[in-house]
């Protein structure tokens, strides 16, 4: 699809912190506190530093002045979830740096012009909010807004902003002219139950009849290979890349069409940093060099390793694998 961007945007700062497109349209919003009562330009400082490895769609400052950072044909680096990333818009807030990280009126008010903006040029009627994290992480009763603390041990985005989500939706609902509640009960919709334990890692076949969460069919040919699976988030797994590595597609399917062919074994891993010691060091798709490119390292920066395979090492963003021949550890 054609995607565009605000044009209520005040400051442009593009970030290399971001996915090379998306893999799911854009259908949520995500809105997350700086921690920081900041302006647009520095927010997209912060942005800029590829060594953070942290990014967002947009940024609102404490003046109600709006920064574009990732656009939104590209999924930003934010939520703690690559699947949340691919198929939502994130904006941070500029925010006090204590409890319950309140944002100032021109903020908030810009919050509210800047998703009824992004809604409507991508196709949201309505936005439905949620105080119950199974309804916002599964899509339930038509809620598409999820915030960070679903993904992660985190506050953000404050209580402040949490408690208020409701009202987001409320007023944004009435510059879209939708009808009809804003919120879902806290209590309706469970998790369908998959027909089989799928996690990240695992070998799966694809079953007859599935469909990516796009809505399109999965193809003959998928079937027939054996896949990685990425992450798994409630009923939908994102599968990777085929067992062979000869493709990939990073896609999300529904994990009652799975069948487990082979389970991931468990492991001990634990994270380390490293730093670059080549002047351009590509980042791959998978470990080996037989895998695309995904990007290239030049500026010699510290990185986290999340998991390592025959020499290489896998980046905490999500963004590939790199060869680590050529870092030290730190």
């Amino acid at each position: 699809m054609g995607y565009t961007n605000s044009k209520l945007v005040n400051h442009t700062h593009l970030s290399p912190n971001h996915y090379n497109g998306r893999d799911h349209i854009i259908d949520t919003i995500t809105i997350h506190c700086v921690v920081g009562q900041c302006g647009v330009e520095s927010l997209g400082n912060i942005f800029a530093d590829a060594n953070r490895e942290a990014s967002s769609n947009y940024g609102v400052g404490y003046d109600g002045r709006i920064g574009l950072y990732v656009e939104e044909k590209n999924a930003s680096w934010c939520s703690s979830s690559y699947s949340n990333d691919n198929r939502a818009i994130t904006i941070e807030v500029a925010s006090d740096t204590y409890d319950p990280y309140a944002v100032t009126e021109k903020a908030y008010n810009a919050v509210i012009k800047l998703v009824a903006d992004i809604c409507k040029r991508n196709g949201i009627k309505k936005l439905v909010w949620s105080t119950n994290k199974n309804q916002r992480m599964n899509h339930l009763n038509g809620c598409n807004m999820t915030v960070h603390r679903d993904y992660a041990n985190k506050s953000c985005p404050g209580d402040y902003l949490y408690n208020r989500m409701g009202d987001i939706a409320k007023k944004v609902n009435a510059l879209l002219g939708a009808s009809g509640s804003s919120t879902t009960p806290s209590g309706s919709g469970t998790t369908p139950t998959p027909s089989a334990t799928v996690k990240a890692g695992d070998v799966v076949k694809v079953t007859s009849g599935a469909t990516y969460y796009n809505g399109k069919a999965v193809p003959a040919w998928v079937q027939k290979k054996n896949w990685i699976v990425k992450e798994v988030k409630g009923d939908r797994a994102v599968i990777d890349k085929s067992e062979d590595g000869k493709n990939a597609i990073c896609s999300a399917v529904n994990t009652k069409f799975l069948t487990v062919v082979k389970k991931s074994a468990s492991s001990s891993f634990k994270p380390y940093l490293v730093k670059v010691t080549a002047d351009a060091l590509n980042v791959r798709s998978g470990a080996g060099t037989s895998n695309k490119i995904t990007g290239c390292i030049t500026n010699g920066g510290v990185y986290t390793i999340v998991d390592e395979k025959d020499g290489w090492g896998k980046l905490k963003s999500g963004l590939g694998w790199i060869c680590l021949d050529y870092t030290k550890k730190v």
